[in-house]
């Protein structure tokens, strides 16, 4: 099996784009080892953005032909002007989707990305594009894990050819969104614990049964490699029911992407109910 380093970035700083773009030179690594994703943050989601801040992004600052995958980080737009987050609640804008979808098909015409997607999708969302595409997104990535196993979406991906890739599948702990609730959860304790692995090892094994992706971080050498040990056992039918009685909900609702000024005032807006 051959694997690639991943990395993944949104509105890059100058500085870590430098950074990239050293370790790329100084350890001398071939653009098929490494595997780079590129999401257009929401001052960039608009038709005229999209081309122009991914050729400076892939062909000025990193000094490379193309970018591996090209996303829309949130279906929402902002106005134009500096990378803030939070987003400043007047700075949302309704994101056009015809031009932004338009634009980042260009980007793939033009050899920019080897494929375009999209992030935080709802079904709706997402058949809004497939019903303007002309090149179809090959990707959305969502929150799930066991806590939030995204069943309806899932299904609508498969069912139309899109990769689902899960963020978060261990919950994020340590990042302002995230919690230890998966890696707590007894479940799946329980189930670790009977089966002779970690938690975080259960919870992607069950995402890797789903035929989903998966993104996983670690800064820890010995966890990366438990992270990879999960390829040679599975889940019984029993251990897999016992996770779908897990109660779902989410731990990335989306509350920072409202506005009582912007397309979505409430969660449930941005996920059009799938809640």
């Amino acid at each position: 099996m051959v694997r690639r380093c991943s990395w993944r970035t949104r509105c890059p700083r100058p500085q870590e784009e430098l950074t990239v773009r050293k370790i790329i030179a100084q350890f001398h690594i071939f653009h098929r080892s490494i595997f780079l994703v590129y999401e257009v943050f929401s001052i960039q989601s608009r038709g005229t953005s999209c081309n122009s801040c991914l050729k400076r992004f892939s062909c000025r600052k990193l000094n490379l032909e193309y970018i591996d995958l090209f996303l829309i980080h949130w279906p929402v737009s902002s106005k134009p002007g500096l990378y803030e987050f939070p987003i400043k609640e007047e700075n949302f804008l309704p994101m056009d989707f015809n031009s932004v979808w338009a634009a980042m098909e260009d980007c793939e015409r033009l050899g920019l990305t080897k494929s375009i997607g999209v992030s935080n999708f709802s079904c709706k969302k997402l058949n809004d594009i497939l019903t303007i595409a002309k090149i179809p997104p090959v990707v959305n990535q969502v929150e799930m894990n066991p806590l939030w196993r995204q069943n309806k979406l899932r299904e609508f991906c498969q069912a139309n050819g899109i990769l689902l890739t899960a963020y978060s599948p261990l919950g994020a702990n340590g990042t302002f969104w995230g919690s230890n609730r998966v890696l707590e959860n007894e479940v799946l304790k329980e189930i670790a614990e009977a089966k002779g692995k970690t938690v975080a090892q259960v919870s992607l094994g069950w995402a890797y049964q789903q035929g989903v992706g998966v993104i996983v971080k670690s800064f820890n050498g010995e966890r990366m490699k438990q992270n990879l040990e999960i390829f040679d056992w599975s889940l019984s039918d029993d251990e897999l029911k016992k996770i779908d009685e897990i109660r779902q909900s989410r731990g990335v609702p989306g509350v920072h992407y409202t506005s009582k000024y912007g397309p979505f005032k409430t969660v449930e807006e941005i996920w059009d109910g799938e809640m």
